[in-house]
């Protein structure tokens, strides 16, 4: 009930604005939630007001730009004249639902601006490579241009404030414009804005204080930063638990760094890690674990007075609320745990935190869309930032329904069909539901997938539908039982690659071995370097195995369905620590009983030894129910892997969009 969570449901104050709770909404990317003139458009607006619906105390919004001259970004959000009204509007729906809304304002990108989305060169603090595209050089911006640049601060400030919006965060963190002049790695300069701390936070210092005087001093401004980089030199990350020679901000410099922002005046700290050379720190992948910068927050904590606001994988509200009693920050931010769960703070306050649906760190609907510049949205939440336009509505003409595969599309498309008061039949030939859930979750660090499972069999426990476990539905049970729908997600089968010796007992799927029905060797050879196959491979590597990945390709982690930068870097990074050992441009010719024959590009051939042989060459449709019943099923419809192999969030989003849609 609410006193488990008495620490998180308590008020405070930043600066003069009293925030009902301990719980923020972190800012995030908002591709597709603006309009042309970088207002915010009604997508945008629906999308902040759900999260004040939900009980979030204090909504941060995604980063908005205060210029646009001295860094040109196609489809940026943009503080002007012209969102003035946009901002008016929401800023009196979240205040009526009893929340606080504090906008992020950028100073740019810098050398983090992907080429492809602007008009002209990258700018920087100094003439250092750029991530995207380390042969073009960042143009170093002219001290004059840095002064027009916090004038630009305070206009933005004051047609906010004008606005009804309660204060500003400053984006100085992820290795962005603000940390690029706030860090030495990246600031070279030599005049007033480089050099010494003093010199490199005189940016910061000159914006809050130009904030506060057009807004006034009343006007809360907190500062969002990295306690410590994790960076090792460019483009090159450090994992938890490393050891490494810090090459951007270390701690004692960031707690240097909070004590001076306190003294400027700034209201709050936001205090996170990383940037984009170790990007699976600020947008934490599957692998990190949970609260995983709650530490790095509660250093800052203890060097300053101000309100210190913590952030990273808080995805379980008792978590949250001991960060809080335990005095290591006094909120928590929730980034993507609100996309995929937005009534997050409702449903922690009532007791019912198993009810909350789960991030599962896979970044696939949220950044993984905005880097292709496809409207945010989230892998478990196909409603997120759609939430008007996907709001589920109750049909007038309930049907039966017949949802045939227990995996994950069959559980999403028998919930929604049943919220929506259809009558839904949920077939399983297996004696538990979840399909390739059940093995993807059996990894230790997959422990967000085996949440999102336990979610599903919960939320389908308290619905109206019949679920038949351990029945096989066939083309006969189909036609006796004559329903109206007929929703196929039978899954995907294993590829078999057609080899010499495939057959043998040492050789296995990956699926099997993760689901415990096979034993492994101490030497594994993992013969697919996409995403299951590297997982597999981390996995093995972390019990102790010996494991090399064969790939075909040039390198692993390329073919297949994208994954996303961030997990794609950590994965790569511990497979590396874990001493996996990599062989590409090569297939394998034979299985033998002592190991296997590989062959390369040349056409030279190896001889390996190997106790275990895995395979993880891709999956493919299981259509053999769907070919069965031909065309003789009017209203029949195929989703998920029986369409198309992809990933968990193809797979509900296929199942939201047929269910919402009958």
């Amino acid at each position: 009930m609410e006193g488990d969570l008495g620490s998180l449901l308590e008020p405070i104050k930043i600066g003069p604005v009293e925030i009902k709770n301990r719980v923020a909404m972190a800012p995030m990317g908002i591709v597709g939630l603006v309009n042309a003139d970088g207002s915010l458009n009604a997508r945008g607006i629906d999308y902040y007001i759900e999260r004040a619906r939900g009980g979030v105390g204090l909504i941060i919004t995604g980063v908005h730009k205060v210029e646009s001259e001295l860094e040109f970004m196609t489809g940026a959000a943009m503080v002007s004249g012209a969102c003035g009204a946009s901002f008016s509007e929401l800023s009196e729906a979240v205040h009526a639902l009893g929340a606080k809304i504090f906008v992020q304002l950028t100073a740019g990108f810098g050398r983090v601006a992907n080429p492809n989305r602007l008009r002209g060169q990258p700018v920087s603090a100094s003439a250092i490579p750029n991530f995207w595209r380390p042969d073009l050089t960042c143009l170093e911006l002219k001290t004059a241009e840095v002064e027009k640049l916090v004038t630009s601060f305070g206009d933005a400030a004051l047609i906010l404030a004008n606005a009804g919006i309660d204060g500003v965060e400053l984006h100085g963190h992820e290795g962005y414009l603000f940390d690029q002049f706030t860090t030495a790695l990246w600031n070279r300069r030599t005049d007033k804005y480089g050099g010494t701390l003093e010199n490199r936070l005189r940016l910061p210092e000159e914006v809050l204080q130009e904030i506060k005087k057009r807004a006034g001093a009343d006007f809360p401004v907190q500062y969002r930063f990295g306690l410590k980089h994790y960076v090792k030199a460019f483009n090159s990350g450090a994992l938890p638990g490393e050891d490494f020679q810090e090459a951007g901000r270390d701690i004692a410099e960031g707690l240097e760094m909070a004590k001076r922002l306190e003294a400027f005046g700034f209201d709050a700290l936001h205090v996170d890690a990383g940037c984009y050379d170790s990007w699976y720190w600020p947008h934490p992948p599957v692998y990190q674990e949970p609260g995983a910068m709650a530490n790095l927050a509660a250093q800052a904590k203890k060097a300053v007075r101000i309100p210190v606001i913590t952030v990273g994988k808080l995805v379980d509200p008792a978590l949250a609320n001991r960060i809080i009693a335990e005095g290591k920050a006094d909120l928590v931010a929730l980034g993507k745990s609100l996309l995929a769960d937005p009534f997050w703070v409702q449903k922690a306050a009532l007791g019912k935190s198993e009810r909350i649906r789960p991030c599962i760190g896979c970044h696939d609907g949220c950044m993984g869309r905005i880097i292709r510049r496809k409207p945010l949205s989230c892998a478990v939440n196909p409603p997120a930032g759609r939430e008007r336009s996907y709001r589920l509505e109750r049909t007038d003409q309930p049907k039966k329904i017949m949802v045939i595969g227990g995996g994950v599309a069959g559980m999403e498309a028998a919930r929604v069909a049943s919220l929506r008061g259809h009558r839904v039949v949920l077939y399983e030939n297996k004696e538990n539901l979840g399909g390739h859930l059940i093995p993807a979750s059996a990894p230790s660090f997959k422990k967000d997938v085996a949440r999102l499972l336990k979610w599903y069999q919960e939320e389908l426990g308290g619905l109206d539908l019949l679920i038949k476990a351990g029945t096989e539905a066939t083309a006969g049970l189909i036609a006796a039982e004559k329903p109206d729908a007929v929703i196929l997600a039978t899954g995907s089968l294993p590829v078999i690659p057609e080899v010499p010796g495939i057959e043998k007992e040492k050789v296995t799927v990956a699926m099997d071995l993760l689901s415990g029905k096979k034993k492994v060797g101490q030497n594994v050879l993992v013969l697919g370097g996409g995403l299951i196959g590297c997982e597999t491979a981390l996995w093995l590597a972390q019990a102790g195995r010996k494991v090399i990945i064969v790939e075909t390709l040039q390198d692993i982690l390329t073919a297949g369905i994208p994954v996303q930068p961030m997990n794609r870097m950590m994965l790569l990074d511990l497979l590396r620590y874990h001493r996996v050992q990599t062989i590409c441009n090569t297939s394998l010719l034979e299985v033998l009983e002592e190991g296997v024959i590989l062959i390369d590009r040349n056409f030279q051939r190896r001889k390996m030894q190997a106790d275990t042989v895995i395979l993880a060459v891709g999956m493919k449709p299981d259509l053999r129910l769907y070919h069965t019943l031909g065309r003789r099923i009017h209203n029949l419809y195929l989703i998920g892997d029986a369409r198309h192999p992809q990933n968990i969030m193809n797979a509900i989003w296929d199942a939201y969009e047929v269910a919402r849609m009958i």
